[in-house]
């Protein structure tokens, strides 16, 4: 695909896997049908963000394989430019089996990624992009999980765009069985926090990298560090937001979207983070963000897909008026 003339101005980065979906509820070990699908944090962001309408890159690599293909054209008839996806003919794409969990409960996981192409993300696959024509860049905590270069990539990017004058986003989105101990996994983690204008955690993973309880104090340790607003996703509850807005402290909670069914919580958090910071990058107060982000995370979940529940522009504006 020949990529658009113009430099994107999102930018996103980290590991596509292919997914395959249980076609039945039950344990995967009995199961004979799938259904193949897209995953990974950082891509479902990308997609929810280009729907949008935004022009997003999404960097990484991928196997020279037929799931890094499937990868490749899925996320270009989505809209994402893919100039900054790096085939590794050395390495496999990664892989996941989820099962299909019933009545709202976190659905199992198996992953077949150790070695994956994108574990070999380093600081030169970050050679072309063109940070001043970047608004905004997404990291999430998964990326510098693969591997150390993979952290030092992030580090990187991070710190470019901010010398760029670029507004960047971190998601935590804390994978603890990938990192070598939970006290690298948190300091790794908190540093790379303290290079971004929007963190955005989990309450458990903001209390399990700070080592602190309220909404208050989890977004107080990083707010100290000179991030310049913490949104907590609460689950259900809602959503929490502290931070500087005219050089005035402010926070509020925001009581969650009533959702009837939910099908699959895997990519709600994907799909707040991708309704918060549309708003936030469309100029909107962080009310109409957190309600946003809200929204389309109570669509993510009433699909089987971690992104198919994401919605298009026009869809988010009908939502949003009622």
């Amino acid at each position: 695909m020949t990529p658009p003339v113009s430099s994107p101005s999102i930018l996103t980065f980290g590991e596509a896997m292919a997914m395959f979906v249980a076609d039945d509820p039950g344990e995967l070990a009995t199961v004979e049908h799938f259904h193949r699908r897209l995953a990974g944090a950082d891509n479902n962001v990308a997609i929810g963000l280009a729907r949008l309408g935004f022009h997003v890159a999404w960097m990484s690599r991928v196997g020279s394989d037929s799931f890094g293909q499937f990868i490749r054209q899925a996320l270009e008839a989505e809209g994402i430019d893919s100039r900054h996806i790096h085939t590794d003919a050395q390495h496999p794409t990664g892989l996941l089996f989820k099962e299909r969990a019933e009545g709202g409960a976190d659905p199992k996981v198996t992953y077949f990624r150790r070695g994956s192409a994108a574990s070999h993300l380093c600081i030169e696959d970050a050679t072309g992009i063109d940070f001043p024509a970047l608004t905004h860049l997404h990291a999430t905590g998964i990326t510098p999980a693969l591997s150390e270069s993979a952290a030092q990539l992030t580090r990187h990017l991070m710190e470019q765009a901010s010398r760029a004058g670029v507004s960047i986003s971190f998601d935590p989105n804390l994978r603890p069985s990938l990192w070598p101990s939970e006290a690298i996994m948190r300091d790794t983690l908190n540093a790379l926090a303290s290079l971004a204008d929007w963190v955005l955690p989990g309450l458990s993973e903001g209390r399990l990298l700070t080592g602190q309880e309220t909404p208050e104090a989890i977004a107080d340790f990083y707010l100290q560090q000179g991030v310049k607003a913490v949104i907590i996703k609460l689950g259900p509850e809602g959503s929490y937001y502290r931070g500087i807005l005219g050089g005035e402290l402010e926070s509020f909670t925001l009581p969650g979207q009533p959702v009837a069914n939910v099908v699959d919580t895997v990519g709600a958090g994907d799909g707040f983070a991708v309704g918060a910071i549309s708003a936030l990058l469309d100029g909107l107060p962080p009310q109409a963000a957190l309600n946003r982000g809200n929204l389309v995370g109570a669509q993510a979940v009433q699909v089987v897909g971690d992104m198919e529940g994401l919605p298009t522009r026009k869809v988010l504006e009908q939502l949003e008026q009622h």
